[in-house]
């Protein structure tokens, strides 16, 4: 692992890893290769679908630019940002679970590549591919009546989950003494950040001019 990551001691005395230069590289040709795999599988009719390419390629990275701006940031990591969930959400809005999965799990990819914060593997992949790659749940519900409600509470749900898991498994030695168990303290600190920005986000597109705009891009993409 020293060729892609090397060991450090963080401000708790845990050992971390940190990406070296092949670390990056990697996770980049990883990143490019995920996508390219991705547009070929769930590109519909055309198999290398440019514009299912560009508007997933556009809501991610309106989706990495949010993420920076943190509402409320949470003190162990997590934080509640200006929407960044759902424009992953709504990639599985537009093209369904195959398409919504992989821009969901590339997103994972790319947080990855930005932020790093590696105890194990296990854990990078729990707290990266898994819980951001959830967010492509969305599209189990391309097709639903109020869709894509119900697929970014699907999504978030299942980032919740797998954030849960990370917190009890691999940080639950960091509850406070005034919760009864690890188990509490990942259940009760992920559903606050994850739980007050789904909220926040689901009032603001229930409101019937975004609703109807949002309406608008998806048969934007999907034409």
């Amino acid at each position: 692992m020293d060729f892609f990551a090397t060991p450090m001691v963080d401000e708790y005395g845990d050992v971390t890893y940190s990406l070296t230069g092949a670390g990056y590289t990697a996770l980049v040709v990883a990143l490019v290769a995920l996508v390219l795999i991705g547009c070929a599988l769930f590109g519909g009719k055309k198999k290398m679908d440019a514009k299912q390419l560009a508007f997933s390629a556009m809501a991610i990275t309106l989706a990495t630019v949010t993420s920076f701006i943190k509402i409320i940031d949470m003190p162990m990591g997590g934080s509640v940002t200006l929407l960044s969930m759902l424009f992953i959400c709504l990639i599985g809005y537009w093209y369904g679970l195959g398409g919504g999965l992989t821009a969901a799990v590339a997103y994972g990819i790319l947080q990855l590549v930005i932020d790093p914060y590696i105890l194990s593997v296990p854990q990078m992949l729990v707290d990266y591919i898994l819980a951001f790659g959830a967010l492509g749940l969305s599209g189990l519900f391309k097709d639903s009546r109020h869709g894509l409600i119900k697929g970014y509470i699907t999504g978030v749900l299942g980032r919740y989950f797998f954030s849960f898991l990370s917190g009890w498994i691999f940080f639950g030695m960091y509850a406070p003494d005034n919760f009864p168990n690890a188990v509490v303290y990942s259940l009760a600190y992920n559903g606050a950040y994850l739980g007050a920005e789904a909220l926040i986000t689901l009032i603001i597109i229930a409101l019937p001019p975004v609703s109807k705009a949002l309406a608008l891009v998806k048969k934007q993409a999907q034409s």
